[in-house]
């Protein structure tokens, strides 16, 4: 293992992100305190609580996995496209350095964003609503597979893109829609039965059902489906990346 090309790009990546901290950093925080106004004061004037928790409690890890899932895929994609679009993606692949050390330098410094964020939030959360995290461990380890996941996603989404529009197609077209019908703002169990079937085909229901569970101890699915969702999502996106490498699809064209 090479361990000074991964920390070379991943100090790289990271110094990118302290450069546009307030684009990075400040407009997501901005953007959640505009939820906790809208939905737990709007929103939760009519709905008290949900399965014993009030509604701006409730809300809480919605929102954080909303975030952190659309940051860490969109900082993995672009980290991983710029290069390809400036033409130094040539000079990486010609390094000393396999796809190993190249995805954990990239996925690792864009998790990392992710999870900083994520953590940021629900330190602000604790300003709205009166929050008690009855798992912490649990709830540490979720957030952390969560951000690792999609980081690993948007890297795959990087070298898939052809153009800054296709690099924010998934993100916004597939991703955030997911998450809002995935029980971020409500539980699955308020919907008619046939809607509750039909939604546990939606993968981000398990990974939001898990991260919930670890703040109040309710989940709507077992927590062992949440844990084996996220680790073949996440098993599937690193084999994904290891054939690209093998194969230079995207990358030596």
């Amino acid at each position: 293992m090479n361990f000074t090309a991964v920390g070379a790009i991943y100090r790289f990546e990271m110094a990118r992100f302290f450069r546009t901290i307030t684009q990075s950093l400040v407009s997501p925080v901005l953007s959640t305190s505009l939820y906790f106004v809208v939905f737990g004061t709007a929103i939760g004037s009519r709905i008290e609580e949900i399965d014993g928790v009030s509604y701006g409690a409730f809300i809480v890890p919605g929102l954080i996995m909303l975030t952190v899932m659309t940051q860490a895929t969109s900082n993995a994609s672009f980290g991983i496209y710029f290069p390809k679009f400036i033409g130094t993606i040539y000079e990486l692949l010609s390094a000393p350095v396999n796809f190993l050390e190249i995805t954990i330098g990239y996925v690792g410094a864009a998790a990392t964003k992710a999870m900083f964020i994520g953590l940021i939030i629900l330190i602000t959360s604790f300003f709205f609503v009166d929050i008690t995290i009855a798992h912490p461990l649990a709830m540490f380890a979720f957030l952390f597979l969560t951000c690792l996941s999609f980081a690993l996603l948007g890297f795959i989404i990087g070298i898939w893109a052809g153009n800054f529009e296709q690099l924010q197609l998934i993100p916004l077209l597939v991703i955030t829609p997911l998450v809002f019908l995935g029980g971020s703002f409500y539980s699955i169990s308020m919907l008619p039965p046939i809607w509750q079937n039909i939604t546990l085909f939606n993968p981000v229901v398990y990974l939001i059902s898990g991260f919930r569970w670890s703040f109040f101890g309710t989940a709507d699915v077992p927590i062992a489906l949440s844990l084996g969702a996220i680790s073949l999502f996440t098993l599937l996106c690193m084999t994904v990346i290891w054939w690209i490498f093998r194969t230079g699809w995207r990358i030596r064209a």
